[in-house]
């Protein structure tokens, strides 16, 4: 069994260690955060909260769940993996998946790379469903901008759709570390925004710019056509912010829909922490 020890939490109140107990974990400055009946630990303090709900809402999970359970991303999870095997300090690396959502990613890395695995996301709503997809896996609700792991103690840093992390993901990856970041392409879905708007610009998409503790080891373009039905579009237009900002009328052009080809276009880079001296 693969098991989550080699990943040292810390209190996202004080910093210090945190030690797991039967229910809970806690610090020497007695901060205590309960593990929940599903299996994930809050580690979001109310300070690093700007809403009462932050993060996806559990429709726009459960849609992503659908969805991505079709395998409709097998490739793209399988080209993170790839970049891990290839790249990674370790051959059982530990890897922390930023902004992991419903887990789908998460748990596809720990089964292909072999891998101890944390998922953190700011949603608990994100954290509790992903329970039931792997107990083997570190569940935690926690920010990006402070993810409760020691300095120095990942391999691995996973970021698929989510915001780049300068200076925190440094500050977790072990020197010789590496992220595996995925951002969206210029073509990323165009089928779907020419649909549901009248004008679509073409864009020319990059993933934003790396501090000086990194050095870059790869980025590359990716494109992928998948076949989907009018309920997976849908559930695909609930994972994307063009959900928020759609008419009635935009909405019904979907209704309308039985099956359409969708591109798939990201970017895929690997940035490598420098080591000390370097």
């Amino acid at each position: 069994m693969i098991t989550t020890d080699e990943i040292r939490l810390i209190c996202p109140v004080c910093g210090r260690e945190l030690i797991k107990n039967e229910k809970s974990y806690s610090c020497k400055k007695r901060h205590s955060f309960d593990i929940a009946r599903q299996g994930y630990v809050n580690l979001l303090p109310v300070q690093n909260k700007h809403s009462l709900s932050p993060g996806d809402t559990k429709a726009m999970l459960s849609a992503r769940r659908n969805f991505l359970d079709k395998e409709y991303y097998l490739p793209l999870c399988s080209d993170i993996a790839d970049m891990i095997k290839k790249y990674s300090p370790s051959q059982r690396p530990v890897i922390i998946d930023s902004g992991s959502g419903e887990g789908y990613y998460t748990v596809q890395l720990k089964e292909q790379c072999n891998a101890v695995c944390m998922g953190v996301d700011i949603a608990k709503e994100a954290s509790k469903m992903s329970c039931s997809r792997d107990k083997e896996i570190l569940w935690a609700v926690a920010t990006a901008s402070h993810i409760p792991v020691e300095d120095n103690s990942a391999d691995v840093v996973t970021a698929v759709f989510s915001l780049f992390m300068n200076d925190e993901y440094a500050r977790v990856l072990k020197e010789g570390g590496i992220v595996v970041e995925v951002t969206a392409g210029s073509k990323h879905l165009t089928e779907l925004k020419q649909i549901i708007y009248d004008e679509v610009f073409e864009q020319n998409k990059k993933p934003s710019s790396f501090g000086e503790q990194y050095s870059l080891i790869t980025q590359e373009d990716r494109v992928f056509g998948i076949d989907i039905g009018r309920q997976d579009l849908e559930a695909l237009l609930m994972m994307t912010p063009h959900s928020h900002r759609i008419s009635r009328e935009q909405s019904e052009r979907i209704e309308k829909i039985d099956n359409i080809r969708i591109t798939v276009n990201y970017i895929v880079r690997v940035l490598k922490k420098k080591e000390k001296g370097s």
